[in-house]
């Protein structure tokens, strides 16, 4: 009985395999083991005893990171899609009997990448792979920003002002339980009269591929447009930058053209200036 499960699991990987989806394609054309050596940096701490789970491999836990990348999902979805998705547990490379990591070990697992600074680290290895492979960024780039939003902060008016000076409320230095549960950098941020608290996601996509090629994180309320010059990517053969009107200023198309970029950024009508036939 047990064999014929197997046998009837391995037909429906087959029959998978046979679509050739993006994450089997992905699972073919990324060097998964190479980013090894970065990823056992989080494990290398030594543990106190024996006991309990083995960690979980650090490129299971990476590849379930690039999951929530692509299918924009949380912590919690991506818990129940990898015990529902055939597809996800192929990619992940886990049988119907292994244990799927929770929600909690994946955002550990984020915490320890970016506490330990490996983030940077893997994203320059998998560029590396991309160009390696042929990948080379010539269409040009997109710009563009999204907020990413985290849980608001229940704060007193008190614990707000010490914030917006830089600086921890006392309380809070008392009882170190309270503060690691308090997000100290991210902020608030209003788009098209919705608020959102949390941080922002700046990024920089090749024309050609659409593969991302620069990326910066800061909080919410930092203007898109003061990111620019670091999304810039001087490697991309393609002059032409593509980019909504947040990003547009007299100032910005100046540099752009200075730097010999030939600017596609979207024009925004004003008041008593609406915009031309041509502009639009």
């Amino acid at each position: 009985m047990e064999e014929k499960k197997v046998g009837e699991l391995e037909q429906r990987y087959q029959k998978l395999e046979s679509k050739k989806t993006l994450l089997m394609k992905l699972n073919e054309t990324v060097p998964w083991s190479e980013f090894r050596p970065i990823l056992e940096q989080v494990h290398d701490k030594p543990r106190k005893n024996n006991a309990g789970r083995k960690p979980i491999a650090p490129i299971v836990m990476f590849k379930m990171l690039g999951l929530q990348q692509l299918y924009n999902i949380t912590d919690e979805e991506l818990d129940y899609q990898l015990n529902d998705r055939l597809s996800f547990m192929r990619f992940l490379g886990l049988g119907l009997a292994q244990p799927v990591p929770d929600a909690t070990t994946v955002c550990l697992f984020r915490q320890q990448l970016k506490q330990q600074s490996l983030i940077e680290e893997l994203f320059e290895q998998f560029d590396r792979d991309l160009r390696h492979q042929g990948y080379q960024a010539k269409g040009g780039k997109i710009v563009d920003a999204t907020v990413i939003p985290v849980p608001k902060q229940d704060n007193t008016k008190e614990e707000k002002q010490k914030l917006a000076q830089g600086e921890i409320p006392e309380s809070w230095q008392e009882k170190p339980h309270r503060l690691s549960w308090k997000d100290t950098d991210a902020s608030w941020t209003k788009n098209n009269g919705q608020s959102s608290f949390g941080y922002k996601k700046h990024i920089s996509i090749d024309v050609k591929y659409g593969f991302l090629r620069r990326y910066q994180v800061t909080h919410a309320s930092v203007h898109d447009s003061q990111v620019l010059g670091a999304l810039l990517d001087d490697q991309n053969q393609g002059e032409e930058v593509w980019a909504n009107s947040a990003y547009r200023s007299e100032s910005i198309e100046c540099i752009l053209q200075i730097l010999q970029f030939l600017s596609h950024i979207h024009e925004q009508a004003n008041r008593n200036h609406p915009l031309t036939a041509k502009q639009k």
